[in-house]
């Protein structure tokens, strides 16, 4: 949670989210009127933050990692636009500010050493609300171009074959010893990280908390680290040397 989320739940009189997310941070909402609810009722809470805050009530919409990556940010936008509810600080408006949080890719990067150091893309397997057929085709071409891939909701209790299709998706373009991160809870106290190689992903270790980091061609493991490489050896020397700044004191 950056520190800006925090002073935003202190500024609110109202906090609406998943009651997942609501119990992590319970012991921040003192003296807060709570609306939490479960899975799936999405367009509820974003209704229900909508209209807390024409009446002039600062609320909080809570999401989990930052709320305009796979969260409900863009879901205020959608329906303020549907329902005609204009946006600014005049009288009849509401004034939306979305506050960046850690998002798992970042969270997740951090915690595997630095498998994001030059492009990659990030692919949602839910396929909820976006159809199979559009999740594969970005996921072939994201492989063959050759991206480091971070995949997002890899498997629920019903979605239980996605991860593994992908994975072999992937494999048409990648060679089977290419390093995979999969974290699970990153940077809350029940945490997991581990690597393994593509052919030998363990989908089953996955879940709705896990991100999936898959390497490009390039990307390698180093002390137990994932890394891709910006390019940089491709330019300069980059073993230690002599030294190459000069030292002062002050």
């Amino acid at each position: 949670m950056t520190r800006a989320a925090g002073q935003a739940l202190e500024h609110a009189q109202v906090v609406l989210g998943y009651s997942t997310y609501i119990d992590l941070i319970r012991p921040l909402l003192k003296d807060k009127e709570i609306l939490s609810s479960g899975m799936r009722k999405e367009v509820d809470r974003v209704h229900e933050a909508v209209k807390t805050a024409s009446q002039g009530t600062p609320c909080a919409l809570v999401s989990s990692g930052d709320p305009g990556i796979y969260a409900l940010a863009g879901l205020v936008f959608e329906i303020c636009r549907e329902s005609g509810i204009p946006l600014g600080r005049d009288p009849g408006q509401i004034q939306v500010e979305v506050v960046p949080g850690v998002s798992a890719l970042s969270a997740g990067a951090a915690l595997l050493g630095s498998p994001l150091t030059t492009d990659f893309a990030v692919i949602s397997l839910s396929d909820l609300l976006t159809p199979w057929q559009r999740i594969e085709k970005r996921i072939r071409a994201s492989a063959e171009a050759d991206f480091v891939l971070v995949l997002y909701n890899p498997k629920s209790k019903k979605r239980n074959w996605q991860l593994e299709a992908a994975r072999n998706m992937i494999l048409e373009y990648r060679d089977a010893d290419t390093p995979v991160g999969l974290v699970t809870a990153a940077m809350r106290p029940e945490q997991s990280v581990c690597l393994f190689t593509l052919a030998g992903l363990d989908c089953s270790r996955a879940d709705m908390q896990s991100t999936v980091f898959i390497g490009n061609s390039e990307t390698f493991v180093y002390h137990d680290r994932m890394v891709t490489p910006r390019g940089y050896k491709n330019k300069y020397d980059l073993t230690l040397g002599k030294e190459t700044y000069k030292r002062t004191t002050t």
